[in-house]
């Protein structure tokens, strides 16, 4: 058997459904035996877009999405969605060619050492030297991305070896089940709480993965105690609950960090360090409880009393299966605190001036799309707004990444999740400048046939930053740019292009995009001059009632 046709057949082995990228001379064997294959190609119009599909399919399956690029500048393009599935915990695996290593029959040309390059940004990197290790490199590939933590993966096939003859044997999937946390721990965390007098709940990054959801619902469910999360944890308790107190956006000053402060015990579920602790922990201040699938790494603000350490579902299940006493309890703050959070969130959600502040524009989505509809996000300074104000119903909902915190995902993580869920509504939010890093999916949206929404938040400039700039003081500088006729543009690709000029010709814009088939693009004109003064409000309305 060819060594491509076994590589093929490793993938299929895995359940892999689509490879998203761009091949070159050295991917030829490959492609050539991909064409045989129930695993489809989704050819992509960058390698950046095709990772960023990889990873997002890899966030919503929990199975590792798989991308596709040559060697050289097209596997270089491959680093900045390798960092964003590993610090998003998003398992990839990236196949990527080489020149033939056997014999050298261009010199150094187009050769980067790539193997080495990705291993700071990857799980694992390693390049294929015999056609007959490719199936356990593929396995152990897959195994290691799919591990706790997940994260991205790579595989180098050199253009030789993916020509060779091999032999046909194919490495069974076999699943692994992650180990209970032991029983002293459960005890102890249940003692804890159940001595506490204002204990809070907080979900985390690592809490967002299957099973967790039902799980950490009965926890709250049987002990009534509050819960928050940050933005990466949004979505895995219904935000409907009555319990939710909200999502901690923003790094402080906001009404949710006094219900923080005031707790003296926080129950930290999925804690993951690349979103920092809402909270600074003191020597003999608030108690923390940290329940993981590994222990926590310990810095100067994060240092918990108690590890919980195994399977998430599993430890919250026994910990509130022995939470028995809550006399010591009083959570009635908590209560005034979500009185607080909901009486500000409303705040300009029914303001229909125009441009759109981004309150409105969340409300209108949210009013518009289905309880199962998925938003994915770029980055900017609207996604604050989103984390704060968006209500999610259910997990992977609120596509947002507060891990990298790259622009350019949100168009290619849109097409991604609408692949996988075909009957659910889906749309992206895009900055002007996140977008037209990689626009140009536009034209793979359409050539396969998706029905998608995509809203360009249009101010003309680099917004996040401007943002920053003046909030630090700066004059505005160097921030501001020029963008292309968006309605154009769309319709250039094939898609359908809208700019309403008013708040409720863009909520019947919206309305008719999601029930029109096809690629709808809305130029939406936004107005961010308020930020500042709902920040300084924050500030003055939270000391009231800490």
């Amino acid at each position: 058997m060819k060594a491509t046709d076994l590589f093929i057949k490793a993938l299929e082995n895995e359940g892999v459904e689509y490879i998203f990228g761009i091949p070159g001379e050295e991917n030829l064997d490959f492609l050539d035996s991909l064409k045989n294959s129930k695993i489809k190609l989704i050819l992509t119009r960058h390698e950046q877009g095709a990772g960023f599909m990889a990873a997002t399919y890899g966030r919503l399956t929990g199975k590792p999405g798989v991308c596709l690029s040559t060697l050289g500048p097209g596997a270089t393009n491959f680093t900045t969605p390798a960092a964003y599935a590993q610090l998003g915990a998003m398992p990839m695996l990236m196949i990527t060619g080489q020149k033939p290593i056997k014999k050298s029959k261009q010199g150094r040309f187009q050769i980067v050492d790539i193997v080495d390059m990705f291993r700071p940004i990857t799980k694992y990197a390693t390049q294929i030297v015999n056609g007959n290790n490719i199936p356990p490199r593929v396995r152990e590939a897959f195994r290691l991305a799919m591990e706790e933590r997940p994260g991205a993966v790579l595989l180098e096939l050199p253009e030789d070896i993916a020509a060779e003859e091999c032999d046909d044997r194919i490495f069974e999937v076999v699943s692994s089940r992650r180990p209970d946390a032991d029983t002293s721990s459960i005890m102890k965390a249940a003692k804890m709480i159940e001595k506490a007098k204002m204990p809070l709940i907080l979900i985390g990054a690592g809490a967002n993965r299957k099973r967790t959801s039902k799980a950490l619902t009965d926890f709250i469910e049987q002990t009534d105690i509050p819960f928050f999360n940050t933005q990466l944890g949004k979505g895995v308790v219904d935000e409907r609950h009555h319990h939710f107190l909200g999502t901690a956006a923003l790094s402080d000053n906001d009404f949710l960090h006094c219900a923080i402060n005031r707790a003296d015990l926080i129950i930290n579920v999925g804690h993951d360090v690349i979103e920092k602790p809402p909270f600074f922990m003191e020597a003999g201040g608030t108690q923390v409880i940290h329940v993981n699938f590994f222990p926590a790494e310990v810095d100067e603000v994060y240092f918990p009393q108690l590890n919980v350490v195994g399977d998430i579902a599993t430890s919250v299940s026994k910990i509130a299966s022995h939470v028995q006493d809550k006399s010591n309890w009083d959570l009635s703050y908590y209560e005034r605190i979500k009185g607080e959070v909901k009486h500000h969130l409303a705040k300009y959600s029914e303001d229909n001036r125009f441009p759109v502040l981004p309150q409105r524009l969340i409300r209108i989505i949210r009013k518009e799309l289905p309880d199962d509809g998925i938003v994915t996000l770029d980055n900017g300074v609207y996604k604050v707004w989103f984390a704060r104000n968006y209500r999610c119903y259910e997990p992977n909902t609120l596509l947002l990444d507060n891990a990298l915190a790259t622009m350019g995902a949100g168009l290619p993580s849109a097409i991604s999740a609408k692949l996988i869920n075909p009957e659910k509504k889906v749309i992206s939010v895009c900055g002007d400048g996140g977008f037209m890093m990689n626009s140009q999916e536009l034209e793979t949206a359409v050539r396969i046939g998706l029905n998608l929404v995509v809203i360009i938040l249009n101010d003309s400039a680099y917004g996040m930053i401007k943002w920053k700039q003046e909030g630090m003081g700066f004059e505005n500088y160097g921030l501001d740019y020029k963008n292309p006729d968006f309605v154009k543009y769309a319709e250039s690709y094939g898609a359908t292009g809208h700019r309403p000029e008013s708040d409720e010709a863009f909520r019947k814009s919206l309305s008719k995009c999601l029930n029109t088939d096809g690629v709808h693009v809305i130029d939406l004109a936004v107005d961010y001059s308020l930020n500042h003064s709902i920040l300084n409000v924050l500030l003055k309305e939270k000391t009231c009632i800490l």
